[in-house]
C-alpha cells in the first residue's frame, strides 16, 4: 500500500510539474558517491579557478543528504529556455553573429529574465502542491544555488546524459534547458537513467575557442569563456582575450555545434523572451551604457550579478578584437576608439587596463 501511495504521488508530481511549465520531471536517488573521486581530482587540479566556493564546499556537493536531513530522493526538473522568438535556424544564426566583430554576443540563456528566479518560484509552487497532498515533509529546492551536482542527479533521473562538453544532453531537447531540483525525504519510486548518445562525435571539443574542454567530459573552467566573462572578477588573462572575440557574457559555441541541438525546444515561458535587444546589440551601444543604465536595464537579468566593472571589461575586450578585425570587416576604427577613450579614465583599474589593451589592438 505504501509503495502504491508513493507511485501515485510520483505520477501526480510529474503532472503538476508540467502544469507549472517544466518540460520534464524525473526522480532519482541521491547516491553520488561514484562522483566523489572525479570531483576531488577536478578541484585538486585547480580547474575551478577563482570559484573558491567550489573548493569550500568540497565533497558536500556530492552528498545531498548533508543539505536536507533524512533526504533519500531528488525530484529533478527541466525547463527549456530558447526564447519564443527564436528562429528554427538559430544555431547557424548564432554562429554567423559570432563572426560580426562589432556585434555583442550574449549567451542565449541570459537574454531574458534570470532563470534562478523563474525556476525557484516554480519549484516552490511544486513543493506546495506536494505538501497540500501529503502534509508537511522534508525538502529543499535548488536552482544552481547550492552545492549540488545537478547534472549528475539529472543523469541518474533519466533526464539525459552528460555530453563531452559536460552539459546534460537530451534526445528530444538537446542541451538548451535549465535544471532544478527538490531534494526530499519522500521515498518516491525512481526513474531509470538512459544511455549516452555522443558516440564518436567530438564537435564540442574542436569548436571551443579556448580549448577549455581538455578531454571528453573534462572542463578546465579557467579557460572557459563563460568562466572568464562571468565568474572571473579579476583581469582576463591576455592570452585568452583575442580568443574571446565578441562574446561579452558567456559562450554557446559547444552548444551551437552540437548535432543534438537541432532538436532544441522553443520555450513557452514568457519570462525567457529577449529583453533590451540583447540578441541584436552592438559592442559600442552596450559600452555606452552608464552604470545607472546598466543597473536599470539589467534588473531581473542574470547579467546584473557580474556588475558594471566586469561588464565594461568584457566589452572592452570585444572592442579590442573588433579593432583588430576592422580592416577585414570594414569597421569604423574612429567610432571604436571614441567609445574606448570615454572610459580611459574610469575609476576601476581593471576597466582602464582592458581599455588600454583594446586601443593597442590592430595598431
Amino acid at each position: 500500500m505504501i509503495n502504491d501511495k508513493y507511485a501515485i504521488l510520483a505520477r501526480s508530481i510529474k503532472s503538476w510539474g508540467q502544469d507549472l511549465g517544466f518540460s520534464d520531471v524525473r526522480i532519482s536517488d541521491i547516491d553520488l558517491s561514484a562522483h566523489e573521486a572525479g570531483l576531488a581530482a577536478w578541484l585538486e587540479a585547480g580547474f575551478h579557478g577563482e570559484m573558491d566556493y567550489m573548493a569550500a564546499h568540497g565533497m558536500k556537493r556530492a552528498r545531498p543528504a548533508e543539505l536536507v536531513p533524512n533526504a533519500v530522493r531528488a525530484i529533478v526538473v527541466r525547463m527549456d529556455y530558447l526564447a519564443p522568438s527564436t528562429s528554427p535556424n538559430w544555431r547557424a544564426a548564432e554562429q554567423a553573429r559570432g563572426q560580426l566583430s562589432d556585434q555583442a554576443v550574449i549567451s542565449v540563456y541570459a537574454r531574458g529574465r534570470d532563470y534562478h528566479k523563474v525556476l525557484r518560484n516554480r519549484l516552490q509552487q511544486l513543493a506546495q502542491k506536494i505538501e497540500a497532498e501529503v502534509g508537511q515533509f522534508g525538502y529543499r529546492a535548488f536552482t544552481d544555488s547550492a552545492p549540488v551536482m545537478e547534472v549528475a542527479l539529472a543523469e541518474k533521473a533519466g533526464l539525459g546524459w552528460r555530453g563531452k562538453h559536460t552539459l546534460l544532453l537530451n534526445r528530444e531537447a538537446g542541451s538548451t534547458f535549465f535544471l532544478g531540483e527538490i531534494i526530499t525525504d519522500l521515498p518516491l519510486p525512481i526513474d531509470a537513467p538512459i544511455s549516452n548518445h555522443c558516440g564518436n562525435c567530438t564537435a564540442c571539443l574542436s569548436s571551443c575557442p579556448t580549448q577549455a574542454i581538455i578531454a571528453p567530459y573534462q572542463l578546465d573552467a579557467r579557460r572557459c569563456i563563460s568562466y572568464l566573462t562571468i565568474e572571473l572578477k579579476s583581469s582576463i588573462p591576455e592570452e585568452f582575450r583575442p580568443l574571446i572575440g565578441n562574446r561579452v557574457y558567456g559562450c554557446d559555441d559547444c552548444q551551437t555545434c552540437c548535432p543534438w541541438n537541432k532538436f532544441a525546444q522553443i520555450s513557452q515561458e514568457p519570462d525567457f523572451a529577449v529583453r533590451n535587444g540583447l540578441d541584436n546589440s552592438s559592442l559600442i551601444e552596450l559600452f555606452s551604457w552608464s552604470e545607472e543604465d546598466f543597473m536599470r536595464r539589467m534588473e531581473g537579468s542574470p547579467i546584473r550579478r557580474i556588475g558594471y566593472v566586469s561588464w565594461l571589461r568584457n566589452l572592452a575586450v570585444g572592442l579590442g578584437n573588433a579593432r583588430r578585425a576592422r580592416l577585414a570587416q570594414q569597421l569604423d576604427c574612429e567610432l571604436i576608439d571614441a567609445a574606448l577613450c570615454r572610459h580611459l579614465q574610469h575609476p576601476s583599474d581593471i576597466v582602464r587596463e582592458h581599455v588600454s589593451w583594446a586601443l593597442r589592438q590592430g595598431a
